[in-house]
């Protein structure tokens, strides 16, 4: 079985990640796709994150719910300890070995991947697919970095050029602080739960930092 990883911190989850994840699965005959939260990402300090893990989760289950073959995998968030993609992958190979793996990025993070824990581990566990956004890399940039790693770390990458869909989670969370509607940006179920739980509401915020 063809399994896609979508791994990322969604914060929120936004029809972004949700084109994504249905055109590589479509252009890579994926069978089905994981999306899986982030519970402590080493790239960012907890207040980054802002609100509750289990929020987050919330979110991506609305998010998905009703879409064949998306699935909520819940490993990272549930973890204590700090989460690294390699040690992610190895144990989703020994629990799973009945799967072929394909970790789902951004194009821009194979300029990062090396600076990544443990980035020869996580090479060897699974196939990336590289999405490229418009206007974000060019393809002679790509090109030879991808050249690079397959020959370094004889990993397998693959490339897709996704469709663009330009908003960020981070734009989403100033837009609410500000007022402005975000329904066209995320799932109606999402946009829901944003507004009755008060998430990045900057008078919320304030009023829990300062209990």
């Amino acid at each position: 079985m063809k399994t896609g990883i979508m791994g990322g911190t969604f914060n929120p989850i936004h029809n972004g990640h949700l084109i994504l994840a249905e055109h590589v699965m479509e252009e890579f005959g994926l069978d089905e796709i994981w999306f899986m939260p982030n519970g402590n990402p080493p790239h960012k300090r907890p207040e980054q994150t802002g609100i509750r893990t289990g929020d987050r989760l919330a979110m991506v289950k609305l998010a998905i719910e009703g879409i064949p073959r998306f699935f909520l995998q819940t490993y990272e968030a549930e973890k204590r300890t700090v989460s690294y993609s390699y040690g992610t992958m190895e144990h989703l190979r020994e629990a799973c070995p009945e799967r072929t793996f394909y970790y789902i990025i951004g194009a821009d993070s194979l300029f990062q991947v090396e600076t990544w824990k443990h980035p020869e581990r996580f090479l060897r566990s699974c196939t990336m697919i590289a999405a490229k956004r418009e206007h974000r890399e060019t393809d002679d940039a790509l090109e030879s970095q991808i050249r690079h790693l397959k020959e370094r770390y004889k990993t397998v990458i693959l490339f897709s050029r996704a469709p663009v869909f330009e908003v960020s989670s981070s734009k989403i969370r100033e837009m609410v602080k500000r007022g402005e509607d975000i329904h066209h940006l995320v799932p109606p179920s999402v946009a829901s739960y944003i507004y009755n739980h008060h998430l990045y509401r900057e008078d919320i915020e304030v009023e829990q930092r300062n209990s």
